[in-house]
């Protein structure tokens, strides 16, 4: 398989080691959200048996490289999308498997604007991970940049 043929999942699973080892699960990805799982295993659990608040954070932050990739996918060939900064509040005990669905904070037309006029934009990705009852367990912001190549 050739990185072109490859999905977002598989590409990050090839390239990404801590996507393989929490073993994530991609259930959708667009341009507009991307929706990962991380399954319940005991081997990433923490002292209350619940997904480790580490396994969550990599979790949320594989969504929203995972949606940055879908929606700025046809920008690398003249820039590299780097996370800046994120920040993430666990608001309920996560227990079982858990999703976390991205969403851009900008509008992808505004962000390649920015690059075309020569400058390093940056963008929000809203992340928000729930239980199976859908209860949110915990809400993450990742703020992106595209930093054009040299």
């Amino acid at each position: 398989m050739t990185a072109e043929n490859m999905s977002i999942g598989e590409m990050l699973a090839a390239t990404v080691p801590m996507v393989r080892t929490l073993n994530l699960e991609f259930l959708d990805v667009t341009s507009e959200r991307a929706v990962l799982r991380l399954p319940d295993q005991a081997d990433y659990h923490n002292h209350i048996a619940g997904p480790h608040a580490g396994a969550m954070f990599t979790l949320a932050e594989s969504a929203s490289g995972a949606i940055v990739l879908s929606a700025f996918g046809d920008q690398l060939s003249r820039a590299v999308p780097l996370a800046v900064r994120a920040e993430i509040g666990y608001k309920k005990v996560a227990k079982g498997p858990v999703t976390a669905t991205a969403t851009l904070g900008r509008p992808r037309a505004e962000v390649v604007a920015e690059l075309d006029a020569g400058e390093r934009p940056e963008f929000p990705v809203d992340i928000v991970i729930q239980r199976e009852d859908e209860a949110v367990t915990g809400e993450m912001t990742v703020v992106w940049t595209l930093r054009p190549h040299s």
